[in-house]
C-alpha cells in the first residue's frame, strides 16, 4: 500500500513539473503559391538556421516531407479543402492517404498536427459538412497505427467563424455554422485537440480605421480598450479578438478546449489604400506578437494560459490573387533575405540594419518620458515596456539606483529608453504611443546609468551586467530551478518513508 502511494505521489509530481516546464512556441507558416521559392531542402536549412523549431504547411507534400527529416522540426500537415469529399466519404480512403503521405515520413519527419480542411466557412463551396466525417475518419485511421496520441486533429477557422467578436465577452458563433461547429467542438473536447483559428487585426484596422487605432492593432499599450460586460482591459486587438473566441466557447458549454493560433502576421507592402501595410508596421507587429506570446502573459480573460501561434508567413507568394497586401506577408524574399529582420526568440535586439527599415540617428540618443504625456498614458506604458516590452525594470524598484526620484516620469524614462536601446534605437521603439520623445542629453545622474547604444543595464554597484532579457529569462530560470528542488525534496522525504 505504501508502495502504491509513493508510486502515486511521484507520479503526479512529475506531472506537475513537466506542466511546470512547459510554455508558449512560435511557429511560422509555410505558404508556396508561389513560382520562385528556394526547393523545400534549402527551406529547411533557412528555418534552422533562424532556430525556427515549429512550421505549418497546407498539405503533404512529399518533397517538404523529406526536407524536414531529421531536422527536429515539428511539423503541422493539412488535408486541403479539395479532399474533403473523398476522406470524408470512406474510411478506406483516409486509411490510403495517411498510408501514403505520413507513415513513409514519419517519425524521422517529426508530425505533430493534421489540420483537416482550412477556414471552410470562407470558402465558395459548401463543404463545411464534410469537415467532422474527414476529421473522423483521420483519425481512426490514425488510431489504427496507433499514432492518435502524437498527432493532433483540428481544423483550422478564420474570425469569420463568430457573428460577434465585441466587446469579446460578448463574443458568439454563428448560428449559421451550428450544424458543423458543435459535433466538431464536441471532437476536439473529447480528444483534446486545439481550436485552431486564423487571426489578423491587420484587417480589422485596414477596413475600420476610423474605429480602430493602429496602436491598438500594433500592441501598443498607450491605446487601451475596456469590456463593459466584464471590465477587463484590453491594450491590443489580439488579446480582444482570441478571448472572444474563449467565451464563444464557453457560451456553448466547452470550456476545457484550447485556443492555437494558426495564422496571424502583418504585410509588409500593399496597394494605395493599404497604407498600414510597411515593413516597419510588419516589424513592429510581429515583434510585439512574440515577445507578449513567449512571456506567457495570455490574455485578460485567460491569464497565464498557453498560447501556441504561427507567423503568417515564411516567405513572400508572387502567385496569391487580390490586393498588394496579399503578396507581401512573408518574412523573406525568396532569394531568403530577410524583408525585415525578427528575433524568433523575443528576448534580443531587433536588427533594424535592413534598408527597409526606420533611420536611425547617426549621434547618440536617448528616449524618456514626454512632459506632455498624461499620467495615465505613462503608467500605461509603463507597465507595458516592464511585462511586454521585455525590459529590466529592476534599478527603478525600491533601493535601487534609479528609485529615486520616485515619480512616474523619472521611472518611465529609465524603461523607455531601455526598450529603446535594446531595439535599435529607432524612432518607432520610441513611440509608447506618443508618451516618447528623443533627447540628445545623456538623461543618467548619480548611479543611475542609462543605456546608450545597446550598453547592458548596470545596478546598484554599476558592475553587475544584466542582458536585455534577463528578467524574464531569470523568472523562467527560478521557476524550474525551484520546482526541481521541490522535487528533489519530497522524492528525499520519500525515500525516508520507504526506509523506515
Amino acid at each position: 500500500m505504501a508502495t502504491g502511494f509513493i508510486f502515486s505521489a511521484s507520479l503526479f509530481f512529475l506531472l506537475l513539473l513537466i506542466d511546470c516546464c512547459s510554455g508558449s512556441f512560435i511557429g511560422i507558416c509555410y505558404g508556396r503559391n508561389a513560382d520562385d521559392l528556394p526547393t523545400p531542402d534549402k527551406v529547411a536549412q533557412l528555418v534552422q538556421l533562424h532556430k525556427i523549431k515549429y512550421v505549418r504547411i497546407y498539405d503533404s507534400n512529399i518533397q517538404v516531407l523529406k526536407a524536414f527529416a531529421n531536422t527536429g522540426v515539428e511539423l503541422m500537415i493539412g488535408v486541403p479543402n479539395s479532399d474533403l469529399l473523398s476522406l470524408s466519404q470512406f474510411q478506406s480512403n483516409a486509411d490510403a492517404w495517411l498510408k501514403n503521405s505520413v507513415l513513409p515520413y514519419y517519425p524521422a519527419t517529426k508530425i505533430t498536427y493534421i489540420t483537416v480542411g482550412a477556414e471552410v466557412t470562407e470558402s465558395s463551396y459548401n463543404t463545411s459538412s464534410l469537415v467532422v466525417p474527414a476529421m473522423s475518419n483521420v483519425l481512426t485511421a490514425l488510431k489504427k497505427l496507433g499514432l492518435h496520441k502524437k498527432i493532433k486533429v483540428s481544423s483550422t477557422h478564420s474570425l469569420g467563424v463568430l457573428s460577434r467578436s465585441f466587446p469579446p465577452s460578448a463574443g458568439a458563433f454563428n448560428s449559421s455554422h451550428a450544424h458543423f461547429l458543435k459535433p466538431m467542438l464536441e471532437f476536439l473536447a473529447e480528444n483534446q485537440s486545439p481550436f485552431m483559428i486564423d487571426i489578423y487585426p491587420y484587417y480589422a484596422y485596414r477596413d475600420s480605421s476610423n474605429k480602430v487605432s493602429l496602436d491598438y492593432a500594433l500592441f501598443h499599450a498607450s491605446s487601451e480598450v475596456i469590456d463593459p460586460n466584464t471590465g477587463l482591459l484590453y491594450t491590443n486587438m489580439f488579446d480582444a479578438q482570441i478571448d472572444a473566441i474563449y467565451f464563444a466557447l464557453m457560451a456553448l458549454n466547452f470550456r476545457t478546449i484550447k485556443v492555437m493560433v494558426t495564422e496571424t502576421g502583418w504585410p509588409s507592402k500593399g496597394s494605395p489604400k493599404e497604407k498600414a501595410a510597411t515593413p516597419d508596421n510588419a516589424q513592429t507587429y510581429n515583434t510585439n506578437l512574440i515577445r507578449h506570446v513567449i512571456n506567457n502573459t495570455g490574455t485578460p480573460a485567460k491569464p497565464g494560459e498557453e498560447l501556441d501561434i504561427y507567423i503568417f508567413s515564411l516567405f513572400n507568394e508572387n502567385r496569391k490573387p487580390g490586393l498588394e497586401s496579399e503578396r507581401n506577408w512573408g518574412l523573406f524574399y525568396p532569394d531568403q533575405t530577410s524583408v525585415y529582420n525578427l528575433d524568433f526568440t523575443g528576448r534580443g535586439a531587433i536588427d533594424m540594419t535592413t534598408a527597409a527599415n526606420v533611420t536611425r540617428s547617426n549621434k547618440t540618443s536617448w528616449c524618456i518620458a514626454s512632459t506632455k504625456a498624461s499620467e495615465i498614458d505613462l503608467q500605461n506604458a509603463l507597465d507595458w515596456a516592464c511585462g511586454p516590452g521585455n525590459v529590466d525594470c529592476r534599478a527603478i524598484q525600491p533601493s535601487q539606483p534609479c528609485f529615486e526620484p520616485d515619480n512616474l516620469a523619472s521611472h518611465a524614462s529609465f524603461a523607455f529608453n531601455s526598450y529603446y536601446q535594446q531595439n535599435g534605437a529607432s524612432d518607432v521603439a520610441c513611440s509608447f504611443g506618443g508618451t516618447g520623445v528623443k533627447v540628445d542629453k545623456d538623461p543618467s545622474y548619480d548611479k543611475c546609468i542609462y543605456m546608450r547604444d545597446g550598453n547592458n543595464i548596470t545596478l546598484a554597484n554599476n558592475t553587475t551586467a544584466l542582458s536585455s532579457n534577463s528578467s524574464s529569462q531569470q523568472k523562467r530560470n527560478y521557476s524550474s530551478i525551484s520546482m526541481y528542488l521541490f522535487v528533489i525534496i519530497y522524492l528525499f522525504i520519500l525515500l525516508n518513508i520507504q526506509q523506515s
